[in-house]
């Protein structure tokens, strides 16, 4: 059974390796999540380390899924650092499943721990983007995120080959 846990920066850094892998596998099976191939290992590991300094200063959540041989198998990240005027909400970052995990669910438990771990820390209000006309863009909706505008063109695919358009959604958590 796979299990969820929110990681410290200490608990992230024991698992660099897997973090890296688990973002580079992303990329390299065309998630649009801000990198373009070619995307290296080692481009995975400077950007989890810094979002393991984000975790450390208090900026950021970690939610990571680890599988029965304790390898990450996805992550979902809470950012906390809004302006004083904003307290009250969070955006969802970097939801990552793993290819040899997916359609387990997993990306579903992720996002209901993320919408918990919010909720303990007042925050009402979640905001996440993904590309538009992705499989994700189809997702967020079933989970009850309300879609609220698209940018065409707004970022290049994981691939290079073209401007993909950008969906914002939204979500009031009770």
């Amino acid at each position: 059974m796979t299990r969820i846990a929110r990681l410290d920066a200490a608990a992230a850094r024991t698992v660099l390796d897997d973090l890296a892998e688990l973002l580079w596998d992303s990329v390299d099976g065309g998630a649009s999540v801000n990198f373009v191939k070619p995307f290296g290992r080692d481009e995975a590991r400077d950007f989890w380390l810094r979002v393991i300094d984000s975790m450390a200063a208090g900026g950021t959540v970690m939610l990571a899924a680890q599988d029965e041989a304790g390898r990450i198998a996805g992550t979902v990240l809470l950012g906390l650092d809004t302006p004083p005027n904003q307290t009250h909400r969070a955006d969802v970052k970097k939801l990552l499943v793993h290819r040899r995990a997916r359609r387990q669910g997993l990306a579903r438990l992720l996002m209901q721990a993320v919408e918990q771990e919010a909720r303990q820390r007042n925050r009402r209000l979640l905001t996440l983007d993904t590309e538009g006309g992705s499989i994700a863009d189809g997702f967020y909706p079933a989970l009850g995120y309300i879609r609220f505008g698209c940018v065409p063109g707004y970022a290049m695919t994981a691939d290079g080959s073209r401007l993909a358009d950008c969906a914002f959604f939204y979500k009031i958590l009770a």
